[in-house]
């Protein structure tokens, strides 16, 4: 649950930050949000599942502050390309 919490709040941090340096992605806060936070949590599943991370504290049933920061950097910089190429299809689109 960790994970997805960690992935979710990188990824939207992470739209937000796509939406302030990359003026022509911006599609608001809300849909920054929104993108960033999808993003996130697609590209921090991805990842984990690449990387392998975090299973080994689960198990013990501790709490691993490093494999949480691994998902909130993982989904901040998943969630911040997902807003920034999601911003720039929907502006192309409406023109």
């Amino acid at each position: 649950m960790e994970q997805i919490l960690g992935q979710l709040v990188g990824g939207a941090l992470g739209g937000l930050g796509g939406g302030k340096a990359v003026q022509s992605a911006n599609m608001g806060g809300l849909g920054n949000i929104l993108a960033g936070a999808a993003g996130g949590l697609g590209g921090g599943q991805l990842l984990g599942g690449l990387l392998g991370g975090g299973g080994a504290a689960a198990a013990a049933g501790g709490f691993d502050i490093a494999a949480l920061a691994g998902n909130l950097v993982g989904g901040g910089v998943s969630g911040l390309v997902v807003q920034v190429v999601v911003g720039l299809i929907v502006k192309k689109l409406r023109g």
